[in-house]
């Protein structure tokens, strides 16, 4: 149980309460003022707390108390992942929060008796509904609180929503069709695009005037510059020049010296298995055992940076960046791969960090399985910045691809659906492995305590994890990725056309403004108009 959660909820719902009371407004009418919207399910306890206000403090009948609830929440679903969909231990509920368990029971028993009126001989879908898990040690389960207590829920993606409906909220889709809609996210270009790539920006404003910054839309103006030699070479600048600024502070936080003229190459998003930084530290693998065996070999110089946190606990996360730092180290420090080839981890990766690195970036790395990412922003904060975009059609990188264009987009990997089927025809990863010669030698040079020779079998658990198990399907996709990284180092040693790519990146980045995100959520969720300022 997240205690935060219900401090937070409640001293947040006490203080909208509290405004709305000192207005003189009937509490009975507090939803047509406030909307609340829930981000995933951590918040959730907030539909038990305010049923609580309502019913023990301000003394409203239950019917019209859950009235009001329902028509202030709203849920929006941002994981697929089952570890995010919170489950909160009956026990521990019932010793820190006892009445808003009282509270829960009760809205999972009037919801149970609703659901059995249409769907009496189901007890499988009243089961999945119901707010409890019975299935041993018992649980409140937040998201379907979430969804019984919220009148609106939504997905981040297309396909996110699609497969909210399909597989990880079905039951609630079968009985709530009307409450699901789709919201793709969206970047403000304040914050990612004028704030921290001046220069890109002035280019911009000089160009087509300054009307993107409200509306980006207007970026489509620049494609008509996407053929002009002079526009290419201002736009290959800025770009050297921000990749300058990020080398220099690489050097001065890790000692590293990476050259600017490189191709950066950059992973930059939480640790987790599925989204694959450790396909990535494979291709790199692969490539180093490329040069050691031919070192005359004429290769594409690339910087391979890294860059984000793992969760306190999660042990295979924080093996995958102990993974990365290793190889930098052997990398790094081999003569014979001079500066053909570095890897760098950057550290204490945050918002503020991340302002050198979206700028600097050539290439963004969105490799995520595929059905497993809700939607991603920082595929749509590189784009806005230039970068191109290697990935598999996963959350809103599928929308990307199709905003910027298929041949401004370097795709790979399996598809959801082939993925699932994979998965349900027993799959065997080390069946693609026999396959496969490179990955064989990347793997082989792991097991051999190559990266790891003071600490032999340091990286065990994780190639048992990609041998027996394989959940995230990295050797599935890996020739799939690197042929897909072959062809982006052929393209990348064209300049102007790199370039041009990278323009109808920036100018086909209008659909992702948060702004369009923002007026959906007010116009399909909310239900508020804009209030003209004079």
């Amino acid at each position: 149980m997240n205690l935060w959660s219900e401090k937070f909820s409640s001293s947040s719902l006490q203080d909208m309460i509290r405004i709305y009371k000192q207005r003189g407004r009937n509490i009975k009418n507090f939803h047509e003022k406030y909307a609340v919207q829930l981000n995933d399910t951590h918040p959730a306890i907030a539909i038990a707390e305010l049923m609580r206000i309502l019913v023990d403090e301000e003394l409203i009948g239950w019917e019209s108390a859950w009235e009001i609830t329902q028509k202030t929440f709203c849920y929006t679903n941002h994981t697929l992942l089952p570890e995010a969909l919170e489950k909160w231990s009956i026990e521990l509920f019932a010793n820190i929060l006892p009445r808003h368990l009282e509270i829960i029971y009760e809205i999972n028993r009037r919801f149970l008796d609703e659901v059995r009126k249409k769907f009496s001989n189901d007890i499988a879908l009243i089961q999945n509904l119901s707010l409890i898990d019975e299935n041993g040690i018992r649980y409140v389960r937040m998201a379907n609180l979430a969804c019984v207590g919220s009148h609106a829920i939504n997905g981040v993606s297309e396909l996110h929503t699609k497969l909210l409906q399909k597989l990880v909220l079905k039951d609630f889709y079968k009985i709530f069709p009307e409450k699901f809609s789709n919201k793709t996210n969206g970047v403000t270009p304040r914050r990612f695009l004028l704030a921290i790539n001046p220069d890109l920006a002035y280019l911009i404003t000089q160009s087509i005037g300054d009307s993107w910054i409200k509306n980006l839309n207007d970026l489509r103006k620049l494609e008509k510059f996407a053929a002009d030699k002079n526009f290419l070479k201002m736009l290959y600048e800025i770009k050297l020049s921000d990749k300058k600024t990020l080398a220099n502070v690489i050097k001065e936080r890790t000692g590293i010296s990476v050259d600017p003229n490189s191709l950066f190459d950059i992973q930059a998003k939480r640790i987790h298995e599925y989204k694959r930084q450790h396909l990535n530290i494979l291709h790199v693998i692969t490539l180093y055992n490329r040069i050691r065996q031919n070192p005359e070999k004429n290769v594409t110089p690339r910087t391979v940076i890294f860059a984000g946190k793992a969760a306190p606990g999660y042990f295979m996360a924080k093996l995958i960046i102990k993974l990365i730092t290793s190889v930098a180290n052997v990398v790094n420090n081999d003569p014979i791969v001079k500066d053909r080839l570095k890897v760098v981890f950057f550290p204490n990766y945050n918002v503020k960090n991340a302002e050198y690195i979206y700028p600097a970036a050539d290439l963004s790395e969105q490799i995520s399985t595929a059905g497993k990412e809700a939607s991603g922003t920082g595929n749509m904060k590189f784009s806005l910045n230039g970068a191109l975009t290697i990935g598999t059609l996963d959350g809103a990188n599928i929308e990307i691809r199709e905003e910027v264009g298929k041949e401004n987009f370097f795709l790979f990997g399996l598809e959801t659906n082939e993925v699932m089927s994979l998965k349900q025809n027993n799959y065997r990863p080390t069946d693609m492995v026999e396959k496969e010669p490179e990955l064989q030698a990347a793997l082989h040079l792991i097991a051999s305590n190559h990266f790891s020779t003071e600490n032999p079998g340091l990286f065990q658990p994780l190639l048992d994890s990609l041998l027996k198990n394989d959940e995230y399907i990295l050797c599935a996709d890996y020739k799939s990725y690197i042929d897909c990284q072959d062809k982006i180092s052929i393209a990348y040693r064209d300049t102007l056309q790199w370039t041009h790519m990278s323009i109808l990146n920036i100018a086909r980045m209008g659909k992702f403004s948060s702004d369009r995100a923002i007026a959906e959520y007010c116009k399909d969720i909310w239900k508020i108009n804009p209030v003209i300022i004079e």
